[in-house]
This record gives C-alpha cells, structure tokens and sequence, in this order.
C-alpha cells in the first residue's frame, strides 16, 4: 500500500502477486486507464510474465465492474468514521480485511456464497 498511485507500487504489488500465485501463462490483467498501468515500462512487466493486458474504455465505469464493486463494498464495511490515526494504522485495517475476512471469511454471492478461498480451493481440486 502506498500514498500514491505509481507505476512503482503496482510493480511491486504485480511482483509480490507473481511470487505467491505463480500463475499461469496467458493470464488476463484488467485495469483502467490509469497511467501506472498505461506506461511503457509496466505493459513491458506484464509481457516478460506473459501476461496480457486488458483496460477499461475511457470513462466507462462498466467494463471494471468488479473492482468498483470491491470498493464499494470495502468503504461500507471497513472505513472509519474519521481518517485512521496514521498510514501505518490504514494499512493494517485494510491488510486485515482484505487477507482475513474478505478472501477467507466474507461469503460471495457471485461465488455461490463461498468465501474467494474456499472457492478457488473448489476449483483446484476438480
């Protein structure tokens, strides 16, 4: 998590992301247009992992559905009434709530009212 959206924080997050998944090649990454994910040196990231690239049309909300619901959801659930106290108490809320509840806990309507874990563990084992 950092102050800013920059082209070195999603690096980083991509690169932490290839580490623990290790994914498949030809996996699909959506984002929208913003220029951290637009500029020459991340697109050369995501090809040397052989990942391709998709981005949402200019100003069209829809095509990142998912992740403006993520948000949506994230600020209902989770934001404080007043800003946290400092980053390093934001960070450990939201690092909190996304790997404990929202991935392992948190029932999914879209997922059959399974947590993402269990369903992905579904998935694996057929």
């Amino acid at each position: 998590m950092g102050r800013a959206p920059t082209t070195a924080l999603v690096s980083a997050a991509l690169h932490m992301a290839l580490v623990r998944r290790r994914p498949a090649r030809r996996l699909l990454h959506h984002s929208d247009r913003g220029c951290q994910y637009a500029g020459s040196r991340y697109r050369q990231l995501l090809a040397s992992a052989g990942i391709r690239a998709s981005m949402s049309r200019r100003g069209n909300c829809w095509d990142n559905a998912p992740v403006e619901r993520f948000f949506s959801t994230l600020k209902t659930e989770l934001l404080p009434a007043r800003p946290w106290e400092d980053h390093a108490t934001a960070h450990t809320a939201l690092r909190h709530y996304i790997e404990a509840f929202y991935h392992r806990r948190r029932l999914h309507s879209a997922l059959g009212y399974v947590s993402p874990v269990a369903f992905e563990q579904r998935l694996q084992a057929r």
